[in-house]
């Protein structure tokens, strides 16, 4: 998909983002301007114009987004690196079933770009391990995906 622009998620994009996975959201600081990114994994597409989050429910993204809307998120998949833009907006400020205070920021997406750079290709994605009980971790993860899933 080299130089490739779009305003949805391509098919393979829109597959993995049905499960928890790393990406980086990038938002404007809400005092400076500033860019502003963050590690996330609690991401989910209800449909191809369309993402949902989670984040902490003391998150300053939550400020950043209400303050300035515009927001990019960067994917690692389908063998290639995408920044997906957008418009954000802080859709409910506690999850219902998650026992952490979770926030939801939906996005809705005005571009889908490959961003990656002439002649090359992902030979690996990025990958994370959780650092704490994993029994807890793998439950928490299975109640906020859940959460994000259930305003469909």
């Amino acid at each position: 998909m080299a130089n490739r622009t779009e305003q949805y998620l391509i098919p393979s994009l829109f597959e993995e983002l049905q499960h928890e996975r790393l990406a980086i959201f990038s938002t404007l600081d809400a005092e400076t301007g500033a860019p502003v990114m963050n590690a996330i994994s609690w991401l989910f597409a209800p449909d191809e114009k369309t993402i949902r989050l989670a984040v902490d429910g003391r998150s300053k993204m939550i400020d950043n987004v209400m303050k300035n809307p515009l927001v990019s998120i960067a994917i690692f998949a389908a063998e290639s690196t995408y920044m997906i833009s957008g418009y954000a907006s802080v859709t409910e400020d506690r999850l219902a079933d998650v026992p952490l205070k979770a926030a939801m920021i939906e996005v809705s997406i005005s571009e889908v770009r490959d961003i990656m750079f002439y002649g090359s290709k992902m030979a690996a994605l990025p990958v994370y391990e959780k650092t704490y009980d994993l029994r807890a971790a793998e439950k928490l993860d299975r109640q906020v995906m859940n959460a994000l899933k259930k305003r469909m």
